[in-house]
C-alpha cells in the first residue's frame, strides 16, 4: 500500500487478505507494531479498514490479520450485533477516518448463534441483556432455515450477510459511501482450527476476490 495514497476498497481488502494467509502459513511479518510505528500514529490514525467482528476471544483483529498499530479501526460485540453505538462507531470510521473498507467478521462456533438457534429449537433464552443479543441473532436464523439453509455454516454466512445489509440499510452515511465507490463492505467467515477468513458477502467490491478461500 502506498503510504502517500489513500487505499482503494480493493487495495484494502487484498491487503487483509494478504495479511491473513501468513497468519494461516505461520509466516506472520508483525507489520507497524515498532516503537517507530508507534510515534507515527501518535498524532492521528488513518486505518485502511474497518473491522465489526465478533467479540470472541479467539477473533483478535491484528493478530488474524498480522496487522498492527493503526491499520484497523476495530468494533466488536458478541455476535456481531448491531445497535447505534456499532453504527456511529463504523460511520465515524468511514466518514472521519476516510477507511476505505469496512469488514463484518464472523466466525464458527459462535455461542451467539448459537444460542439463537437453541432458543428457537427448546423455547428458552438466555436472561439479563444477553437475551438481547439472542433476539438479534434470531432473524439471521430464521431466515437461513427458511431459505432450507440448515447446517451451522450456512446458519453462519446467513447471519454474516444479515449483518452486512443490515448496516447498509441503517445507515445512510455508509450507503452512500458504497454507492460513490468510496467504500466497500465485506462479510468473512473465519475458521477457528486452521486461521483462515473466507469471503461470504461484498457489496461494493468485485464479485471475483483474489486470494478468499
Amino acid at each position: 500500500m502506498n503510504e502517500t495514497q489513500p487505499p482503494t476498497p480493493r487495495d484494502a481488502f487484498d491487503l487483509l487478505i494478504a495479511g491473513n494467509q501468513r497468519f494461516v502459513d505461520g509466516t506472520p511479518e508483525h507489520p507497524n507494531q515498532d516503537a517507530t510505528r508507534r510515534t507515527e500514529t501518535a498524532p492521528s490514525q488513518q486505518p485502511f479498514a474497518v473491522l465489526f467482528g465478533c467479540s470472541d476471544s479467539r477473533l483478535a483483529a491484528e493478530i488474524i490479520f498480522d496487522r498492527g498499530l493503526g491499520d484497523l479501526f476495530v468494533v466488536r460485540t458478541a455476535g456481531h450485533v448491531t445497535g447505534t453505538e456499532v453504527l456511529g462507531s463504523i460511520e465515524f470510521g468511514v466518514s472521519v477516518l476516510n477507511a476505505p473498507l469496512v469488514v463484518v467478521l464472523g466466525h464458527d462456533s459462535c455461542g451467539a448463534v448459537a444460542a439463537a438457534c437453541s432458543a428457537l429449537e427448546n423455547g428458552q433464552t438466555p436472561g439479563g441483556f444477553v437475551r438481547d443479543i439472542v433476539e438479534r441473532v434470531t432473524p439471521s436464523v430464521l431466515a437461513a432455515r427458511a431459505a432450507g439453509r440448515e447446517s451451522a455454516e450456512e446458519i453462519l454466512a446467513e447471519h454474516i450477510e444479515h449483518t452486512v445489509d443490515l448496516l447498509l440499510d441503517r445507515s445512510r452515511v455508509l450507503a452512500d459511501a458504497v454507492a460513490a465507490g468510496r467504500t466497500a463492505v465485506v462479510g468473512l467467515s473465519y475458521r477457528l482450527a486452521d486461521g483462515s477468513a473466507r469471503l461470504v458477502a461484498t457489496r461494493g467490491l468485485d464479485a471475483a476476490v483474489t486470494g478468499a478461500s
